[in-house]
């Protein structure tokens, strides 16, 4: 019988040849790379109880293997067959996200692992846009887009032969895992050759920059790969020392001593020369901007109560002042934000005992050692420290952060108002599958490590 090699392999394989694809592709990568391994260092040599509780968590590790990529696809097609493709590594889609009332005509979910022995193992995460012409007012530009599309396969058929192949075996030897990983990077992999002529792409631009980067090309390019740092304030202020431009503001919550859901920034995306078909069985020089560099940190996983809160909090500051595309007002966004989250709990106790965060739950070294009568409460086993409390880290995306960091790489100018039109039935129906509700998955998450705690405690004889 042959043997299989794991997803949590194929998906590290994966990782890893997309990082090095990424870092030879875009120079600019490798140098982001050091600069957050730096700032990783000096985080946690500044910070010994950090460390300790990374690496009691089992999180330390991953911490310099983490990344999340992103690409845009075009078709219900390339989408329930990127679903395929993504389940081989071991990634599901989570969450649902519209981002058409930041202005950007997608919706999207992000392809993941959800164990946790399988996050450990390795992270890799996919945020995935579906491309929606629906929302683009000019009639003959959706049908010309989606005509264009419908010639493209963005896979290799020796991709969608492993596919098949590991959906029927019920995974890949190592040999067949090997040609998957490479022949599915063929999918993610720059072209510098449109297809599509100069006056396509300018129509397609002009209605929507993001609308020309996912017709105009063979395949949907991974347009950026995201390390996570333990301190993205310090990165932002050691960007320009290392040649490299951040965007104006860091996307999400303000700086906090404890840090909740997601916080990211970026260089911007780079001019690279394309070639256009002519018309004339030649090719014409130009230039297209979609590939930038993203850094992430994240902080606690929200409860429904705690993301109401944030939302509230975030839709306040910005009525106070709306950060502007070219960064203008980036100061007076940053203290507009900083002012209004005072009314967010800043104590991982307090977020717990109101609530607003998910925190999995671990034994003492005294708990370890003791028994309790099985209607004990939590909280007074906590303060009697026999169990200790840490919080789940924040897996997913940002709608509002993720259009910003769109946004401030499509242009200054690039800003449409389309209709918000949320429509998860149909981009579930696309996909060929239900995306996962990550509140649940938290709620579970936290209710497990809960449970095997007090299962532990219950059933250990009592001290003699």
């Amino acid at each position: 019988m042959t043997e299989h090699v794991t997803s949590s392999d194929i998906r590290s394989a994966f990782s890893a040849a997309m990082s090095a694809m990424y870092r030879n592709e875009v120079p600019a990568y490798g140098t982001l790379m050091d600069l957050v391994a730096r700032v990783n260092e000096e985080a946690l040599a500044g910070e010994p109880q950090l460390k300790a509780r990374l690496e009691a968590t089992d999180n330390l590790e991953r911490i310099s293997e983490e990344r999340h990529g992103a690409i845009r696809l075009g078709t219900a097609d390339e989408l329930a067959m990127m679903r395929r493709v993504f389940a081989v590594m071991g990634m599901y889609p989570v969450g649902y996200y519209d981002l058409s009332t930041a202005g950007v005509p997608v919706h999207s979910t992000a392809f993941r692992p959800v164990g946790d022995d399988a996050l450990k193992r390795n992270p890799f995460r996919v945020f995935t846009s579906l491309l929606r012409l629906d929302l683009i007012a000019d009639e003959d530009l959706r049908e010309d887009a989606a005509r264009i599309l419908e010639t493209r396969q963005i896979f290799t058929r020796a991709a969608i032969e492993l596919t098949e192949k590991a959906e029927k075996d019920g995974g890949l030897s190592k040999d067949d895992a090997d040609r998957f990983v490479a022949n599915v990077l063929e999918t993610f992999r720059w072209h510098d050759k449109a297809i599509v002529d100069g006056d396509m792409y300018h129509r397609m631009h002009d209605a929507h920059r993001l609308i020309a980067d996912v017709v105009s090309f063979k395949g949907p390019h991974i347009n950026h790969l995201t390390p996570r740092t333990l301190d993205i304030d310090r990165v932002q202020a050691l960007m320009p020392d290392y040649d490299i431009a951040p965007k104006a503001i860091v996307e999400g919550p303000p700086t906090r001593n404890c840090a909740i859901l997601l916080r990211q920034t970026s260089f911007k995306a780079l001019e690279e020369a394309v070639s256009f078909e002519d018309g004339k069985g030649g090719w014409q020089t130009g230039s297209h901007t979609a590939r930038f560099g993203e850094i992430e940190q994240r902080g606690i996983a929200l409860t429904p109560k705690g993301r109401g809160l944030y939302d509230k909090l975030l839709d306040a500051s910005r009525k106070v002042v709306r950060p502007a595309a070219d960064g203008s007002n980036a100061k007076a966004y940053e203290a507009a934000l900083a002012d209004t989250f005072k009314a967010f709990p800043d104590d991982w106790q307090t977020i717990r005992a109101e609530g607003l965060g998910y925190f999995s739950y671990s034994l003492t070294e005294k708990g370890g050692k003791a028994s309790i009568p099985a209607a004990a409460e939590v909280d007074a086993l906590i303060a009697d420290g026999l169990i200790q409390f840490d919080p789940i880290v924040y897996e997913d995306f940002l709608p509002v952060s993720a259009a910003g960091i769109f946004q401030s790489n499509l242009g200054d100018g690039a800003q449409q108002d389309f209709v918000a039109s949320p429509n998860q039935q149909r981009f579930e129906a696309n996909l060929g599958a239900k995306v996962l509700n990550e509140f649940d998955h938290y709620a579970d998450i936290e209710q497990s490590s809960l449970d095997a705690c007090l299962n532990a405690l219950t059933r250990r004889p009592a001290a003699e």
